[in-house]
């Protein structure tokens, strides 16, 4: 007896979604990612194109790459695009020490994103909720994620209402989270070669006092490997 005040307050922060004010402008560096995902802009400004001949839009889009290679811009700038509202959340969002509070916050989260379609939901760092069952032993996770195949089942896929997923470990991820009808479409977002390198770098160094003598061409040729967020960080310390 007595637990009831410690469960923790309502979940309120779904009720609110985020208007994005990203586009492809400012996304440099994975055009092919961008490519891919100009089809989903295309379906939440106008689904008739699509419906009219009785094709369904992905319910799910997964995003997959190393840290900081943008997956987060590319979510905001599908939504930015669309004009439409978008649900920003982090996978440890739904992590709460109270079972079944995760899966709530689940359920209160697509019924706001229902009421708005069409929409983006953006799960960051889904791995946190859906990783695979099977290693999981009796973890109370399972009902979040659980909750999410179910939520991910439940709505038709007219509906307007698109869930975005981004990982750096998809293959943690659980396998019915990844099936057609759920997540149908993966899209990786790689690296940046050479000319989406120094594309980032002039993004960068136009915001910043540059020397004329700086050439940012050579400076893309020699940081391969290096994510968005590195050269970044490259032209801050500079």
């Amino acid at each position: 007896g007595g637990g009831a005040q410690f469960l923790p307050k309502e979940y309120n922060k779904e009720n609110m979604p985020e208007e994005s004010v990203k586009n492809f402008g400012d996304v440099k560096g994975c055009d092919e990612a961008k490519d891919e995902l100009q089809e989903i802009v295309e379906y939440l400004k106008n689904p008739s194109k699509f419906t009219r001949l009785g094709g369904k839009l992905p319910k799910g889009i997964l995003l997959t790459g190393s840290p900081g290679t943008g997956k987060t811009l590319l979510a905001k700038a599908v939504a930015g695009e669309a004009g439409g509202p978008f649900f920003y959340r982090s996978g440890s969002e739904f992590e709460e020490m109270f079972v079944g509070v995760g899966a709530r916050r689940v359920r209160s989260l697509f019924a706001a994103a229902k009421k708005k379609s069409p929409c983006i939901i953006f799960i960051d760092e889904i791995d946190a909720v859906g990783g695979n069952r099977k290693s999981w032993g009796e973890h109370h996770n399972k009902k979040t994620l659980n909750q999410l195949l179910v939520e991910m089942d439940g709505f038709e896929q007219n509906q307007g209402v698109i869930v975005i997923g981004a990982t750096n470990i998809a293959d943690s991820l659980d396998p019915a989270l990844l099936r057609p009808g759920r997540f149908d479409r993966h899209v990786a977002v790689p690296l940046p070669d050479i000319e989406g390198r120094k594309q980032i770098l002039q993004l960068h160094a136009s915001k910043v006092p540059l020397d004329p003598k700086a050439d940012l061409t050579t400076l893309a040729k020699g940081t391969p490997g290096m994510s968005g967020a590195d050269l970044s960080n490259l032209v801050n310390q500079a």
